[in-house]
């Protein structure tokens, strides 16, 4: 069923629009914020994010507290319209707790302690931080939980690493404790009877190092696992006196694009709505399909988390200073790009930064306020267009986007995929290998999820399961489930290989998933860089797909059980066996690819067939262009379409005859070809009642 959200804050109903705001930089001169104030204004900006590394302007010595400036900003803002996520300071503590506390910074997998610096360099489990975080937080709780220009608290900063101290390792043992019971358990779980790696008393077990164990892989997975728990843990202690003294606000911390080192899914338990920073590489190639793909997948997970709208917390206004290259954005891919995740299901546009820094690190990245200090720039312009752009798009606000197909994708999957120490490891690509197959849908216009093993998996229709390499027996039985109620699901190679231990399943691969999908992988075979081999189509196959494919990187050699082949490989020992099956199962359909196929051609007229079959709605009944995307955000009365050209050229699109309006551009009709300019969008509105 289709929903409308409520907006993240009532205190500001629209589509918020700001920055991350640093005026602790410029206290030594009051007339920059007033000019701030200003522009501000100026550019339709309505929120930004305060405080966020303020910690030695807010506690410049241990117990002495100065507010009097943070007091003088949100109460000028509350005069002048403007909003704050006010954020807790933990992203980067003073140079005299480090002095005084050293045990706060982390230590290094080599076990050596970080001397004072950066960001993120502390221990999530010292009580020493914790207490000190606890005390800073309940003081901004006390004294702006209820202020008027507060719309919700930012809590810390990009939340990411770990330490190795003797505390961690203490709750590392404690975590695995409470998780297997005994030693014999987890000996058993890890297989440690290998290379007579046994334990015998627990504190033998330590967290992974270069310079000791670092081959367990059930030992590096389940580290990857309590390194979450504990962050999370972490963000519990930093909310706590929010929200015991401000519990209406919504509580936020910002992700970023497909990091590694933290479960994501775990972390978006804890908070009250999902944010994050996303900074493409645009006009790397003379098309920006890749790129814009791969940040499409990212607003899609994000959204996934919480299926409902997220924020865009950051964002370049212009560049980075942290890239390789530092590219400044073309005219219209401001708008485009951010308007690409609205149309994912963002309902913020936010940047780093406002003001540039005057100097360190981060004083040539973007900023929506240049050096020179005034709006007569063309990304104050840019910017200050978007404004206005988002002021006009209120009814799209909160409402949801209906995917109907979703694409698989765990972090511990990935952990250990990442860990196996084969069938290839110059290059497993587990991601690039879910990006190919999610850039069809992409091509296609198709909304897709980007979903858990433990998620629900009614409403959809398809299911993309690309290299679970790890799968519980629970998630077979699930999946299995989904099919013989009538669901489609596209499994590849590599899939049902091992369970949630890192232990191999013994019954044959795809483990779990064996009946549904009617094969068994008795090989794989990893390809050098310059072997090819081919996909070639049975004549007469039920998807309709003729000719062949070129194949690299992996081979799976598969017995079809109950499935019927559909394609067979076409060189080496191997020829003539199955490379592409389809087993129908009660109602449902499950199709399996044995092998990396490396021809997008190959999997944008799969992902049409089996899209087709399944019955999933696209977002446009159009044929796009190469590099045109099309999204679709509805609140169940009313459907919006975004075509998006990342193609690095003008475009066309030859929509429905009738039943569409310009959005954007009041009532008028819509119909025939839609030109799109060079990173153009247009946003169409159709009433589905």
């Amino acid at each position: 069923m289709t929903v409308k959200f409520p907006p993240i804050s009532s205190k500001l109903p629209v589509f918020m629009h700001g920055a991350d705001y640093n005026p602790d930089q410029w206290l030594h001169d009051p007339k920059i914020f007033e000019e701030d104030l200003r522009l501000m204004k100026l550019a339709r900006c309505n929120v930004m994010s305060i405080g966020i590394f303020s910690w030695s302007a807010l506690e410049p010595e241990e117990g002495r507290f100065e507010f009097g400036w943070l007091d003088h900003v949100l109460d000028r803002f509350a005069e002048n319209g403007i909003y704050a996520w006010l954020a807790t300071p933990s992203g980067a503590r003073p140079a005299w707790m480090s002095q005084k506390y050293p045990e706060v910074l982390r230590v290094q997998r080599n076990r050596v302690r970080n001397l004072h610096g950066l960001r993120h360099n502390h221990c999530f489990t010292s009580p020493v931080y914790r207490e000190k975080v606890e005390i800073m937080n309940t003081k901004l709780a006390e004294r702006y939980g209820k202020h008027p220009a507060v719309v919700g608290w930012h809590i810390s900063n990009e939340l990411g690493g770990d330490c190795h101290c003797s505390y961690c390792q203490d709750a590392f043992r404690a975590w695995l404790k409470a998780k297997y019971g005994s030693l014999e358990a987890l000996n058993r779980a890890w297989w440690t009877a290998f290379w007579s790696h046994t334990y015998t008393d627990w504190a033998q077990v330590e967290s992974p190092a270069p310079h000791g164990e670092s081959m367990v892989h059930g030992q590096n997975l389940d580290w990857n696992r309590f390194v979450t728990d504990q962050t999370a843990d972490f963000y519990r202690v930093e909310v706590r006196p929010l929200k015991a003294l401000s519990p209406e606000l919504p509580c936020t911390t910002n992700m970023m694009d497909l990091f590694y080192g933290l479960d994501y899914r775990k972390l978006a338990q804890e908070v009250d709505v999902i944010s994050w920073d996303a900074y493409p590489t645009w006009h790397e190639a003379d098309s920006d399909g890749d790129v814009a793909a791969w940040f499409s997948f990212n607003h899609d997970l994000f959204r996934s988390l919480k299926k409902k709208p997220f924020m865009l917390m950051e964002s370049t206004p212009s560049l980075t200073n942290w890239q390789s290259v530092s590219k400044l954005k073309r005219p219209g891919m401001h708008r485009l790009s951010s308007l690409q995740a609205v149309a994912h299901g963002s309902d913020t546009v936010q940047y780093f930064q406002w003001r540039k820094s005057r100097g360190s690190s981060e004083k040539f990245h973007g900023a929506v306020v240049d050096h020179v200090g005034h709006e007569n720039t063309r990304v104050f312009r840019d910017v200050a267009e978007l404004g206005e752009t988002l002021a006009g798009l209120g009814e799209i606000l909160g409402t949801s986007v209906p995917a109907e197909a979703a694409i698989l994708f765990d972090w511990d999957n990935r952990w250990a995929v990442n860990d196996s120490q084969g069938p290839r490891n110059k290059g497993i690509h587990y991601e690039k290998t879910v990006m190919q197959h999610y850039r069809a849908l992409w091509e296609l216009g198709v909304p897709v999820d980007v979903i858990g093993a433990e998620d629900d998996f009614a409403g959809y229709k398809l299911l993309v399961v690309p290299m679970v390499y790890l799968m519980r027996q629970e998630t077979g039985e699930k999946l299995e489930r989904f099919v013989r109620a009538g669901g489609t699901i596209a499994v590849t190679y590599w899939t049902g290989v091992v369970e949630e231990h890192d232990l191999c399943h013994l019954d044959g691969f795809p483990g779990p998933l064996r009946t549904a999908v009617g094969i068994w992988a008795e090989e794989i075979e990893g390809l050098h860089d310059r072997d090819r081999n081919a996909l070639v189509m049975e004549a007469g196959n039920v998807l309709g797909l003729d000719g062949s494919y070129e194949i690299h990187e992996l081979c799976e050699l598969i017995h079809a059980e109950t499935a019927e082949v559909l394609a067979v490989y076409g060189d080496d020992f191997y020829a003539d066996r199955p490379a592409l099956t389809l087993n129908r199962l009660d109602a449902g359909r499950a199709y399996y690819l044995a092998a990396r196929v490396s021809d997008p051609a190959f999997y944008l007229a799969y992902y049409r067939k089996l899209a087709e079959e399944a019955g999933v709605r696209r977002a446009i009944a159009a044929e796009l262009p190469e590099g045109v995307t099309a999204q679709l955000r509805t609140d169940g009365r009313n459907e919006y379409v975004f075509l998006l050209n990342f193609s690095g050229r003008p475009a066309v699109v030859d929509v429905e005859a009738a039943g569409y309006t310009d959005a954007e551009g009041g009532n008028g009709q819509v119909s025939g070809s839609v030109e799109l300019p060079l990173n153009g969008v247009r946003i169409l509105k159709r009433s589905v009642q």
